[in-house]
């Protein structure tokens, strides 16, 4: 432990704020001249009845939160398990999830719609605010949010201006390099260029090759534009291009005797590559009683996916596995404003999506190769509204509807190619059968919302919801039989109360929130050994649990802010007709419980040199968690914690940072395929960066 004092010692000695002159959007916990930003389809976060948390960019900063998985935890009831590669990037909410496919949490971006898994592991830098909302948000938000929504939000460049440029290095060769540009040309007329580069070795050896299992490069690159033509009218034009080259998957064999993980110890490297290109348009029309919007995006992914499926040195099979996506969507939405007694908000949607996915498995004792080709094209309308009725002092009611209709179709063809060459597969084969399905799927449904809410006064209120969540079928990319062409849609019922109190003008805040959600025909992702992740549906799940965030500011410069959550998920009827029964298991994926208490302290003009110093210290908790459905194996109840010192010296800050700081072990995923196999989770860093803010 000794040069565990040294390091923290000298964290806390040194000193950032690199955002000094930026102002934060966190609600709770935060120093009282920032400014909240407020989605388009929602109220004030202190008067809107959701249980819903965020996070400014200021808090991201202090907390050295680089990438979307590092808020795991840092939310009430919100797991985001860092694992694999940056493709998987299953979301839990409240015990709702899904770790393939589709995902069960919606995921926003500056308005636009990120609907597949692939995209979704995104970086952090340049963004101003990330929202989660808890509980189904298929009434406004429809698709992929039976569990809940994530709202990110960038910076604008007529809302925010200045000049920065970071650089950083850490353990494990750790370098992070950003730069960003916000210019207002004119009154009207914004203009930034924001770009960022991360690379890292890699925390673990593969020892039968000796080189890093998971070495990662990644670089972004953000364009906007912001333009206010007229009075009434604001234009907001987005572009971004995400280039990743990640090794990944660094998993390890499961000692059952030690109840440890052995070296990561395969014989064929692994990787992964991916290349994500997005663009949105976004048009406001402000008028005297309604707003208009107006959301057009597209996104294209090509990404693929190399992999030592074994997990071994033993020679026995290789997958590669191409992924390439065009998303097109467009949203049209008014809402009322100024009215006494009456609002509303009404709006249509409509997407297209096209996925072509490809596997590649060499298979080298059959001396066989398996190629399946699958072209996924899914669409989708929906129309949607919502009205709220103001009825007597501060009681309110809301009333919400939405009717989807998405048809998801499937071209699907396999070869079975047998080697001319006994060596490998890359001569020339003959094919020994071909098969394959086209197939379509097409599911409507009416998601209904209801609210009551009381507002006792501006800062404190109480309501109740119920709302229903759904998320379609469609079909998976691998079968065992016949019956795992296309799983079922899945349905839930939110029950919720909560309420939200806030005291001595917002330097005490109190929110709760109870939940029971009801969860039929579930889409539970089942490993099967040498073909894949296979979505079956199964009969009948439930969640219950609670949700309490804290935020105190009990002097000036310091700031605490507490989260915590409790959910219980099982399976109420769990038969899956193939001999397993797992009623009355625990769902898994799903911790126990998630915390976190974070505590910033900042001073101002510290002698003559230091216009600013920070620290910053952050313990999360995540568990128990079962790995599987038969509830075998389970990761306990740990802690995290991170530190951060930072000092601002004029227009230069200085920062040292440590995550992990007690190098606390534990298990980040666990599953079953030719050998129990799993992943350890990232160890103690440590690291300094310096600032340039203009």
């Amino acid at each position: 432990m000794k040069h565990y004092a040294i390091l923290l010692a000298a964290a806390m000695s040194l000193p950032l704020n690199i955002f000094g002159n930026e102002t934060d959007s966190t609600r709770v916990g935060e120093q009282l001249d920032e400014v909240a930003i407020v989605g388009f389809k929602q109220d004030r976060a202190a008067i809107s009845p959701i249980s819903q948390a965020s996070m400014g960019g200021v808090m991201i900063n202090n907390n050295q939160l680089t990438g979307i998985r590092d808020l795991s935890s840092m939310f009430a009831n919100f797991y985001m398990p860092d694992y694999g590669s940056r493709q998987y990037s299953p979301i839990y909410i409240r015990g709702i999830g899904s770790k393939i496919n589709s995902p069960s949490v919606g995921v926003y971006v500056d308005g636009m719609p990120y609907y597949d898994r692939s995209v979704i592991d995104m970086d952090l830098f340049g963004v101003s605010k990330v929202e989660v909302l808890r509980g189904p948000q298929g009434c406004l938000f429809g698709r992929n949010s039976t569990a809940g929504l994530i709202n990110v939000y960038t910076r604008s460049p007529l809302d925010y201006q200045g000049t920065t440029v970071k650089l950083g290095y850490g353990s494990y060769n750790d370098i992070q390099a950003s730069a960003s540009i916000y210019n207002k040309l004119s009154k009207s007329f914004g203009l930034s260029v924001a770009a960022n580069y991360h690379h890292n070795d890699g925390y673990y050896t593969n020892t039968f090759l000796n080189r890093k299992a998971d070495p990662i490069d990644n670089g972004t690159v953000r364009l906007g534009l912001a333009w206010q033509p007229a009075e009434k009218w604001l234009g907001r034009l987005t572009f971004s291009f995400d280039r990743t080259h990640q090794g990944g998957y660094p998993y390890a064999i499961y000692n059952e005797k030690t109840g440890k993980l052995n070296d990561v110890h395969y014989d064929q490297p692994c990787g992964y590559r991916r290349s994500v290109y997005s663009t949105g348009m976004n048009w406001k029309y402000d008028a005297r009683r309604f707003v208009f919007n107006s959301q057009t995006s597209f996104q294209h992914s090509n990404d693929k996916i190399t992999m030592d499926q074994d997990y071994t040195e033993k020679h026995n099979f290789y997958v590669y596995m191409p992924l390439h996506q065009n998303m097109f969507s467009q949203e049209f939405t008014a809402r009322s404003k100024y009215n006494s007694w009456y609002h509303h908000i009404t709006g249509i949607f409509g997407f297209l999506q096209q996925s072509n996915y490809s596997s590649s498995a060499d298979y080298y004792k059959k001396k066989q190769t398996i190629l399946k080709v699958n072209a996924l094209p899914t669409k989708g309308i929906a129309a949607y509204h919502l009205s709220t009725f103001d009825i007597y002092k501060g009681l309110s009611a809301s009333i919400g509807v939405r009717f989807d209709i998405e048809t998801a179709k499937v071209d699907n063809q396999t070869d079975s190619i047998q080697w001319l060459d006994n060596e490998n597969a890359e001569s020339t084969g003959i094919q020994i059968k071909r098969e394959g399905y086209r197939s379509e799927l097409t599911s409507k449904q009416f998601t209904p919302k209801f609210t009551l809410k009381q507002q006792f006064t501006p800062d404190k209120m109480v309501y109740a919801t119920i709302a229903k969540g759904f998320k379609a079928g469609g079909f998976n990319a691998v079968k065992e039989t016949t019956s795992d062409y296309s799983y079922n849609p899945e349905y839930t019922w939110n029950y919720e109360v909560g309420t939200k109190l806030n005291f001595f003008g917002s330097r005490l805040t109190l929110e709760m929130s109870l939940f029971y959600i009801d969860w039929k025909n579930q889409q539970l992702a089942s490993i099967v050994p040498t073909l894949g992740t296979i979505i079956r549906n199964i009969g009948h799940s439930d969640s219950k649990g609670v949700e309490v965030s804290l935020a105190a500011q009990p002097f000036k410069g310091l700031n605490i802010q507490a989260n915590y959550g409790y959910t219980y998920a099982r399976f109420l009827k769990g038969d899956t007709g193939r001999g397993k029964d797992y009623t009355g298991n625990m769902l898994p994926m799903v911790p126990r419980h998630t915390m976190s208490v974070n505590a910033n302290y900042t001073l101002y003009n510290v002698g003559k040199a230091i216009d600013r110093l920070m620290f910053n210290a952050n313990l999360s908790g995540v568990g128990k968690i079962y790995w599987r459905e038969d509830n075998a194996m389970h990761q306990p109840f740990y802690t995290l914690l991170n530190l951060k010192a930072a000092a601002t010296m004029g227009k230069w800050t200085w920062e040292v940072w440590t995550k992990n700081t007690m190098n606390t072990e534990y298990m980040v995923y666990f599953f079953t395929a030719s050998h129990k196999m799993g992943q350890k989770g990232k160890p103690f860093t440590i690291g300094t960066s310096l600032a340039l803010s203009l």
